[in-house]
């Protein structure tokens, strides 16, 4: 079993939980509120600015060069490719882009920036991975079941596509290398880091269902 497998299997609860979400479920069927999906477009094109970031960080602060070249193609896939995705429903739904981050967004951008920025490349790259790994198996997830004329078949196509799956397993192989040349200690951050990820991931969609704003 790979480090990455052994991740894996210590989120399946978190995962399963994801899957049996009311906005997945709703995404699935067609059927999610459009507000909803403006909500979670709004939010996910601010997460995806500081993802690329934290991508970026990665690439400026890893000592193998293929590691630098392969970071740096993340970042901007994650915002070249995915910004036009986005575009496209805030053309259909005619979206204003959001400006403020809401309660998840913040949390999650915040914990991957401190991440790749003061940890190790090794638990940063695991901090990131959830944004790969998890979207890939909604995404795959979703379109093995999705209704045919469902109205969020592009989302649903770009993350069960072969270049997003691609990227995921390069993401992986990465990390697995990373997690070899780790000690105990190190490895155990990764664990911690994957799995704080994985749980915002969660609360991302859920702040988009629920509509969630600062209460205060």
């Amino acid at each position: 079993m790979t480090f990455t497998d052994q991740l894996w299997q210590d989120i399946s609860p978190i995962y399963e939980s994801i899957l049996k979400h009311g906005f997945v479920g709703e995404l699935t069927e067609g059927a999610l509120p459009t507000a909803m999906f403006q909500y979670y477009i709004q939010q996910d094109a601010l997460y995806l600015a500081d993802f690329s970031r934290a991508l970026s960080l990665l690439a400026a602060r890893s000592v193998n060069t293929d590691d630098v070249l392969q970071f740096t193609q993340f970042a901007q896939n994650a915002i070249l490719v995915e910004r036009a995705l986005h575009e496209t429903y805030f053309a259909l739904y005619d979206i204003q882009p959001g400006t403020a981050k809401m309660p998840a967004c913040f949390a999650y951008t915040n914990f991957l920036l401190a991440t790749t920025s003061l940890q190790s490349v090794a638990v940063g790259a695991a901090a990131v991975l959830p944004c790969f790994w998890i979207y890939r198996e909604v995404g795959k997830y979703i379109y093995q079941r999705a209704v045919r004329e469902n109205p969020y078949h592009a989302w649903i196509d770009t993350y069960a596509g072969e270049a997003f799956d691609e990227s995921v397993n390069l993401m992986l192989a990465i990390t697995d290398r990373l997690a070899d040349a780790a000690g105990a200690f190190e490895q155990g951050l990764m664990r911690d880091a994957f799995r704080t990820s994985s749980q915002l991931e969660w609360y991302f969609w859920n702040d988009a269902y629920t509509q969630n704003r600062w209460l205060v």
